[in-house]
């Protein structure tokens, strides 16, 4: 009898759309499958992203035998660097995807001490007890791959980001072949998307963006701005096709989108014909007619190229009347009021802007209800686990499982932190690992929390008060109190409530008795709310002079 288990750990990417990762730990040895990165919430004032918790990993790092990535997206490499300062093993990954991990790495001077291996769908790897098998899938980006991964407890089917497309961009459809394999060798467990689990249909093919594009290049006037990821090459590969066909030029804006640009015409996943691609500086003294400018902010991030420019931000150049924007990529949930005001203001400032809703400028790269189906009557697998998306997504995928004939005690919604345990073909969810929201803000990382982000939100609310007091040596007040606000009134109204406020501040201070600082910021609290119904935040500094 055995006494040692497969155990399947997602870190990310269950329960929540991003920072994707899973690990999968038997004796001692483990594998990690992707690393990405989530965007902020909108209450999440201040914050850039949000990785993954590496607590678990941190007392396993030596069992880590490989860190494999399915394909190139932020929400699956994101969070690359942060990993490999914490866990030092080789990273697998198909062509692109390591071209753009390497750019990733490279801009924090951490390529030199990454080690990169390269592999590519239809090979096969062995990682101690796990071999693995690479097989092609159709996703939003060139070389995407999912993972046939054997165990000693059996067949894991790990899908990635997928969607079958039999017309994609790159003329590589989803390996159907390697699926049925598969269910051939009997496949325990299906890991799969489910970000499009509650869209009916099948999702449409990727051709679909190439006719609407081709449609608004031929008929826009004067300049063509689109934005959309800096990693979703087949994009940039669609953009520089329909720019082609109108005989315009394309200059590529934005750190991230030139720097994969280039990698990925190094590598041969970008044909850009000769003399089609030319600088900004370039682009800007062109008859508009002429031109497509392709950069960064679909996701209305206020300090991409698109962000600044629909605030009137960019030293570079503006926007003009009469410029057509086009927002190439899915809003991801969370981003609509980032968006939407990005797309009011490009408005204001006089564009004709072309989004998802109201134009085929982008499908997505996920398999909907249809699709999803037909991967589990290919597979055939004993259990299915959802993973990637919201819990919605993860229950009304486990809803098209039964439907399929998958029995309920075969469907596990599994979210970030619980242990999946695999043992003698039976699978159960038992036990789960420390995990929490790691915030990235700035070059900290992990060092906010739940205390922090309220002490931010009660800022944004009603602003702060400041209460500065001088005592001398005698520990009695010298001077006046000094009392400041920012974002609790306007200026002249603040500056009244404040002079009125002194008095009640000093009688505060004097009848203190062991405790001037609790009585100050009571009897503020006390006075502003009674004047105001406001809630500033109350801060109190002494100074011994």
């Amino acid at each position: 009898m055995k006494n040692t288990n497969l155990k399947i750990i997602p870190l990310g990417g269950l329960g929540e759309i991003g920072r994707n990762m899973m690990l999968y730990e038997y004796e001692d040895s483990a594998i990690i499958v992707d690393c990405g990165m989530m965007f902020p919430d909108n209450d999440m004032l201040g914050i850039d992203y949000i990785i993954p918790d590496f607590h678990y990993l941190r007392s396993r790092k030596e069992k880590i035998r490989g860190i494999i990535f399915t394909h190139g997206h932020e929400d699956h490499i994101g969070a690359v660097h942060h990993l490999l300062q914490e866990v030092q093993a080789p990273i697998y990954g198909t062509p692109l995807t390591l071209g753009l991990v390497k750019v990733k790495l490279s801009r924090r001077g951490m390529l030199d001490s990454a080690t990169l291996k390269t592999i590519k769908a239809g090979e096969s790897i062995k990682l101690g007890p796990f071999k693995i098998d690479f097989f092609h899938v159709c996703h939003s980006i060139p070389d995407s791959i999912g993972l046939g991964i054997d165990t000693p407890e059996g067949l894991i089917v790990q899908t990635g980001d997928f969607k079958f497309d039999h017309t994609p961009v790159d003329n590589w459809p989803t390996d159907y072949a390697k699926l049925v394999e598969f269910s051939k060798r009997g496949v325990l467990a299906l890991i799969s998307d489910s970000t499009n689990a509650t869209r009916p249909g099948w999702t449409p093919s990727e051709m679909v963006v190439s006719e609407a594009l081709d449609n608004v290049f031929k008929n826009a006037e004067n300049r063509i701005i689109i934005a959309s990821f800096a990693s979703l090459i087949s994009r940039v590969q669609q953009a520089v096709n329909a720019a082609t066909t109108v005989n315009r030029k394309i200059a590529f804006v934005g750190t991230s989108m030139v720097e994969n640009v280039k990698m990925a015409k190094a590598l041969g996943y970008l044909n850009i014909p000769k003399g089609t691609q030319v600088s900004i500086n370039t682009a800007l003294e062109l008859p508009n007619h002429e031109v497509v400018i392709m950069c960064t902010g679909s996701q209305g991030e206020p300090t991409s190229i698109l962000g600044r420019l629909a605030r009137g931000t960019q030293r570079q150049f503006d926007i003009k009347k009469g410029d057509t924007v086009i927002l190439s990529s899915k809003t991801i949930p969370g981003n609509e009021e980032a968006v939407f005001s990005t797309i009011n203001d490009l408005f204001r400032k006089g564009a004709n802007v072309i989004y998802e809703e109201i134009a085929p400028v982008h499908v997505s790269g996920h398999g909907s209800q249809e699709d999803l189906k037909l991967l589990i009557n290919l597979t055939k697998p004993k259990y299915i686990i959802p993973a990637y998306g919201e819990m919605r997504h993860l229950k009304q995928a486990a809803i098209l499982a039964k439907q399929t004939g998958i029995p309920d005690k075969r469907i596990l919604v599994v979210e970030n932190g619980k242990i999946i345990n695999v043992k003698d073909g039976k699978i159960k969810v038992r036990g789960n690992v420390s995990y929490n929201t790691i915030f990235v803000d700035g070059s900290g990382v992990g060092d906010l929390g739940p205390d922090e982000m309220r002490d931010r939100a009660l800022l944004s609310k009603d602003g702060i008060v400041l209460v500065h007091i001088n005592l001398n040596k005698n520990e009695r007040l010298h001077g006046k109190p000094e009392i400041t606000s920012r974002g609790f009134a306007s200026s002249q109204d603040a500056e009244e409530i404040l002079r009125r406020l002194n008095n009640s501040v000093v009688n505060s201070i004097k009848s203190s008795n062991g405790n001037m600082e609790r009585n100050v910021i009571r009897t503020v609290k006390s006075y502003l709310y009674k004047e105001t119904r406001r809630k500033p935040t109350v801060m109190v500094t002494v100074s011994r002079i």
